[in-house]
């Protein structure tokens, strides 16, 4: 949990994904065509990245631990909770509130 939290405050927006995952690859796309310099850290790539699933799944409560998003070091979600915020018009105030938009 603690690589988890770290990891997720380094910049503000982090992304947490599998390269594997069509909807990881989804929510990254989002957020590069929106202007987001989001990192995004592949869990599969890294040798600790089991442990790091099982935290973002305590985390999250639910659902499949990827992608999990972070925004200014706070968790906000998987793709459900990315995609609806966007179209409900929040999600661009919430990256601009965090310093990842500058419009």
């Amino acid at each position: 949990m603690e690589r988890v939290m770290k990891l997720a405050s380094e910049r503000p927006v982090v992304i947490f994904t599998l390269s594997s995952c069509c909807m990881c690859h989804t929510v990254a796309r989002l957020l590069c065509d929106l202007g987001v310099n989001a990192l995004a850290h592949e869990l599969d790539q890294d040798p600790k990245g089991k442990e790091m699933e099982r935290a973002l799944l305590k985390l999250l409560g639910r659902g499949p631990p990827v992608p999990a998003v972070f925004i200014g070091g706070k968790l906000v979600g998987g793709t459900n909770r990315i995609m609806s915020l966007h179209l409900g018009g929040e999600l661009i105030p919430m990256l601009k509130n965090a310093g990842a938009l500058w419009l």
